[in-house]
């Protein structure tokens, strides 16, 4: 799994970037205290979205692969799903969307599916291998 680092990321504006408490760097015009909190709410709302055929959230299975924070406060988060044809293909953006746009100073919440890269066990974080026993 990557970390929060790897998949969080802030569009730019022209500015010199900034690092943050937490080490995200952002060239963000959302100041680097606010960005930071942002970035653990938003995490923690995806964390409570769950994969319904595996008991793991889909933050710890490596499905999310990337969020940007807009300067407006928009989030676009690319995902994926454990298999093309999975059942909730249609449900599971809905669902994030939800847990997403329910963060304080989040404006909107675009959520992109791909299948490029495919999901792999590989992806999920040592928590979710516990979870469903494979560690």
């Amino acid at each position: 799994m990557s970390t929060m680092e790897d998949v969080i990321a802030a569009t730019t504006d022209g500015t010199a970037p900034e690092t943050g408490g937490n080490g995200v760097v952002s060239a963000s015009a959302i100041p680097a205290d606010e960005l930071a909190r942002l970035t653990d709410d938003i995490v923690s709302a995806l964390k409570t979205v769950y994969d319904p055929e595996i008991p793991a959230d889909i933050y710890e299975l490596g499905l999310v692969y990337k969020i940007d924070i807009e300067d407006d406060r928009t989030v676009k988060i690319d995902m994926t799903l454990t298999a093309p044809g999975c059942p909730v293909a249609g449900e599971m953006p809905g669902w994030v969307q939800n847990a997403v746009g329910a963060v304080e100073g989040v404006s909107g919440v675009e959520v992109n599916m791909t299948f490029d890269p495919p999901w792999t066990p590989d992806r999920m974080s040592e928590e979710a291998q516990v979870a469903v026993g494979w560690y």
